[in-house]
């Protein structure tokens, strides 16, 4: 059964495998990537923001990758590369600070800004 299913090559525990930026979620509620926000930002061309919860309900659970999602949505219409301003690290740390605040944004400027 070994031939059929081989043995993955070993990794070195010193060098893990880096993570592909486009890989890297925007939306951690539902796993949303910014990969697939590009493919569904290209496939759709959304006119506004709010059309990009169209993927895979991106921004509809706690609101905090809502400001991101617009950015994202400001870069592509500028045929600027989408990206996030800080490490998937620090977004999550930052995104877990909020939850733990225990206040659902319906505002958007009350998130904690990540620089630009």
């Amino acid at each position: 059964m070994s031939e059929i299913f081989p043995t993955p090559p070993s990794t070195d525990a010193e060098t893990p495998m880096e993570k592909d930026p486009l890989d890297h979620e925007v939306c951690l509620c539902f796993h949303v990537s910014i990969r697939k926000m590009q493919h569904f930002i290209e496939r759709e061309k959304p006119t506004v923001p709010s059309q990009l919860s169209q993927c895979l309900d991106a921004g509809t659970g706690c609101r905090w990758c809502v400001p991101f999602l617009c950015k994202m949505h400001r870069q592509w219409k500028a045929g600027e590369a989408m990206d996030l301003p800080v490490s998937p690290e620090e977004y999550a740390e930052r995104r877990g600070a909020y939850r733990r605040a225990g206040v659902k944004n319906d505002r958007l400027d009350s998130i904690p800004p990540l620089a630009d």
